[in-house]
C-alpha cells in the first residue's frame, strides 16, 4: 500500500467501516497543495479491497492533474464505497458516509460519480457541507459535454486546420448523460454522427432525434472517421485497437481512456492526435468546484470556454517537443503540483 502511495505521491488514505449500515469506504487524497481535495464518490462492487484502494488512488491522482490544469483552487481526491449485494437502507449508508467526510474537517469534498446520484448527495449533505452535486446543485453532465465540445473544436483545428465541425464524421462511443449531450452539440454544429452504446434505446433515440448512424459497439473504435470521441468506459484504447484505428484525432469524455500511458506514444507514432482525457473532460469538475465556491453561472461558463485554448497550448508544446500531448499534460500538471 505504501509503495503505491509513494509511486503516485498520494498524501493520505482514509478508510471507514460502519457495522450499523454496512458502510465500507475509502477516501484517497492525492494532493491538497492547491486547495481541498475534490472528487466524486463511486458506489460499485469490487472483487476485493485491494482493487477498491487501487481504483481510488488512481482516480485521485487524475483529479489532482485535472484540477491543476483547469486552473482551480482544488486538490484531487476520490472516494470509493464498496457495494454489497444487498443493503438494508441506502439512505442510512450515505448518511454514515457523510459523517465520515465531516470527520475530515474539509480536507475532502465529494460529488456524484459512477453508481451514485444527487439523491445520495442529499443524504450526505445532512451531515456535512463538504458535498456538491446535490439535487439543488444541478447536474454537472451538460457542463462536461460543453467542455468536450470545445475540446473537439480545438482538436479539429490542430489536426484538420479548422474548428468548423460541419460535415466532419465524429464517432461517439457511449450515450450516457455526457455522451448524448455532446452529440446534441455536435449535431447542431453540422457533424455527421456515428454512435454506439450498450443501451439500444439510447442509440435509437440518437438516430431519431439527431440523425445519427448506429454502429456496433465492438466496431466503432476502428470505424473510419475524422474524430473519435470515447464517452463510455475507460481503458478502451489498447495497443491492438490503436493499430486498427482510422481517425485523425481522439477527443472524448471518458476517464482513463488509455489502457496504459505508453498507448499515447503509439497514437503519436501513428499521427493520431490525442486530447488528454483529464483536460478535455474537466468541465464537470469546473462546474462543481466553482459552484461550491459560490461563483455565478456566467463566470463558470467563461471558465469552461478555456478548455479549448488549454488544449491548444498543450498541442503546441507537444508539437515543439515531438511528444505525445498526454506526456506533456502530465509534465505540466506535475510542475504545478510539485514545483
Amino acid at each position: 500500500m505504501f509503495d503505491m502511495m509513494e509511486a503516485t505521491r498520494l498524501e493520505k488514505l482514509h478508510v471507514a467501516f460502519d457495522p450499523a449500515t454496512g458502510l465500507r469506504a475509502i477516501i484517497a487524497i492525492h494532493s491538497t497543495r492547491l486547495g481541498p481535495a475534490l472528487g466524486g464518490c463511486r458506489y460499485l462492487p469490487y472483487a476485493n479491497d485491494e482493487s477498491a484502494v487501487r481504483d481510488a488512488v488512481r482516480l485521485a491522482q487524475g483529479m489532482s492533474y485535472k484540477a491543476a490544469l483547469a486552473g482551480l483552487r482544488q486538490g484531487g481526491g476520490k472516494a470509493v464505497i464498496l457495494r454489497a449485494p444487498h443493503v438494508d437502507n441506502r439512505g442510512a449508508l450515505f448518511e454514515a458516509f457523510g459523517r465520515f467526510i465531516e470527520s475530515l474537517r474539509g480536507e475532502y469534498i465529494t460529488a456524484v460519480d459512477s453508481g451514485t446520484s444527487s439523491a445520495d448527495m442529499d443524504c450526505i449533505a445532512q451531515h456535512t457541507e463538504h458535498v456538491t452535486s446535490t439535487t439543488s446543485g444541478g447536474d454537472p453532465s451538460p457542463h462536461t459535454a460543453l467542455g468536450v465540445f470545445a475540446g473537439i473544436r480545438a482538436s479539429a483545428l490542430a489536426r484538420l486546420g479548422s474548428d468548423d465541425l460541419d460535415g466532419l464524421r465524429i464517432a461517439v462511443q457511449g450515450l450516457g448523460h455526457v455522451g448524448y449531450s455532446l452529440c446534441e452539440h455536435l449535431a447542431a454544429a453540422g457533424a455527421e454522427l456515428l454512435v454506439s452504446d450498450l443501451d439500444s434505446g439510447r442509440v435509437q433515440l440518437a438516430v431519431e432525434q439527431l440523425g445519427a448512424q448506429p454502429i456496433a459497439s465492438e466496431a466503432l473504435l476502428t470505424t473510419p472517421c475524422d474524430i473519435l470521441a470515447p464517452c463510455g468506459l475507460g481503458g478502451v484504447l489498447t495497443p491492438s485497437v490503436v493499430a486498427q484505428m482510422r481517425c485523425a484525432a481522439v477527443a472524448g469524455a471518458a476517464n482513463n481512456q488509455l489502457a496504459h500511458v505508453d498507448v499515447a506514444d503509439e497514437l503519436e507514432a501513428r499521427g493520431i492526435l490525442y486530447a488528454p482525457d483529464y483536460v478535455i473532460n474537466s468541465g464537470g469538475l469546473i462546474f462543481v468546484s466553482l459552484q461550491h465556491q459560490g461563483e455565478t453561472l456566467p463566470a463558470i461558463t467563461a471558465h469552461l470556454a478555456k478548455i479549448g485554448s488549454r488544449l491548444t497550448e498543450i498541442y503546441a508544446h507537444a508539437q515543439a517537443d515531438h511528444r505525445s500531448p498526454a506526456r506533456v499534460a502530465d509534465m505540466l500538471a506535475e510542475r504545478i503540483l510539485c514545483g
